[in-house]
């Protein structure tokens, strides 16, 4: 109930009893979360028979550091979208949120530190594209955009 509130607060449509409201919303969330966290246990590599002495296989590996830019429509669910995936391939992520609605995506944050993720491995920043979102795009450390 506290992310559905503060999401409409921070996106300013209404909590519930609506098509498009937070509550919806934050039910698409879990949803989502729910989804990629199947993903941990199920990306694996392959062994993939070929003729004579040779042996064949695929190999997933994380990308490495990935930077994240989210708008302000569906701030939690765009968080989801790009979260999700990257946590259960084994990446590290900097997002940074719109400068417009940034309060969900910080409590997010908080949820994350509190179930104990190493530090370092979620990185949000909240603030304008040229100051905030062109360092992440532009960082040589930056793996994936």
């Amino acid at each position: 109930e506290y992310l559905s509130k503060l999401e409409a607060l921070d996106n300013g449509k209404p909590w519930k009893n609506g098509a498009y409201s937070a509550q919806i919303d934050l039910h698409l969330v879990i949803q989502c979360y729910r989804y990629y966290a199947g993903w941990a246990d199920k990306l694996q590599g392959k062994h993939i028979p070929v003729d004579g002495e040779m042996m064949c296989y695929t190999r997933h590996e994380p990308v490495g550091v990935v930077g994240q830019i989210i708008p302000w429509n569906f701030p939690l669910l765009m968080q989801a979208w790009k979260l999700g995936p990257a946590l259960a391939t084994g990446c590290c992520v900097v997002m940074k949120t719109s400068e417009k609605t940034p309060l969900s995506a910080l409590a997010i944050c908080r949820l994350i530190q509190e179930v104990g993720y190493p530090k370092g491995v979620v990185n949000i920043v909240s603030g304008f594209g040229p100051t905030a979102g062109s360092p992440i795009a532009l960082h040589m450390d930056v793996d994936k955009i």
